[in-house]
């Protein structure tokens, strides 16, 4: 009776008592996801060794690159105009209109806009980069790639769990940053509010190896709670799989509202 007593409290508290992983097997994508109930400090998981593994943020640096940027003074505010260089911008042979054009910081975060974190990037020395980073705990600090880009190319890795428990330092203004920078970054990253629920995330992807590297990565204000999340997909360049980038969100509002309800 003891043991069998045992194994009923440790699974809920592993966050693994729901079937999260039909999410993924239904859209035949691969992947997981992380998420950290906050007032009961319960993590949950579709796949737990999956949420320690390594790989490119992709766009998701775009919380952190905002936050050196502004509090480096790197660019005046959020509000900074940077000017497009008049040529067509495309990611991964795709053409994204909206990046070809004048745009600020709070702008580009929403937009992804990569040109535009390339020139932050330009205007910050890549030691500097290092070491706010190491303050934060975000990363394996391998920012050896020569270009620019380094979050999209190269050995810079972050896994889902450090994901979150950046965000949960960031949520708690817990960060080598000013409040007024940290509050700054939270307004960009603003994607819904509603009388409800208070939305913040970003989403990111980028290609490495043969792979595919789809992120979604943020947090959810509730009631009274505050739900973080990271969901990552992984596919073969080669595999077109339609659902790809919209999976990234789908996915993780469904477990999130299964968690929630369920509660």
């Amino acid at each position: 009776m003891k043991k069998l007593l045992f194994i009923y409290l440790i699974i809920p508290a592993l966050g693994l008592c729901q079937n999260f992983q039909t999410h993924f097997d239904s859209l035949q994508l691969a992947g997981s996801t992380t998420i950290y109930d906050y007032n009961n400090k319960k993590w949950y998981y579709s796949d737990e060794r999956d949420a320690d593994i390594e790989t490119l943020p992709a766009s998701t640096f775009k919380i952190p690159n905002s936050l050196i940027a502004l509090e480096c003074n790197t660019v005046q505010d959020e509000n900074e105009v940077f000017k497009w260089d008049g040529k067509s911008k495309s990611h991964f042979g795709n053409v994204i209109d909206v990046w070809n054009k004048d745009t600020d910081l709070k702008s580009a975060y929403k937009n992804s806009t990569v040109w535009v974190y390339e020139e932050v990037a330009r205007r910050i020395e890549r030691d500097k980069y290092i070491d706010i980073l190491e303050k934060c705990n975000y990363g394996n600090g391998k920012l050896t790639e020569k270009g620019t880009d380094f979050w999209n190319y190269g050995d810079f890795a972050i896994s889902p769990s450090n994901q979150i428990e950046f965000l949960i330092k960031l949520y708690e203004n817990d960060l080598p940053f000013s409040n007024t920078t940290v509050n700054k970054v939270k307004e960009i990253m603003l994607s819904e509010v509603t009388p409800n629920k208070i939305l913040r995330g970003k989403t990111g992807w980028t290609r490495h190896k043969g792979k595919d590297i789809g992120w979604w990565v943020g947090y959810l204000e509730t009631g009274d709670n505050v739900y973080f999340f990271a969901t990552r997909l992984i596919k073969n360049i080669e595999d077109k799989n339609p659902h790809f980038l919209s999976a990234r969100k789908n996915i993780t509002n469904s477990i999130l509202s299964q968690i929630i309800n369920d509660q």
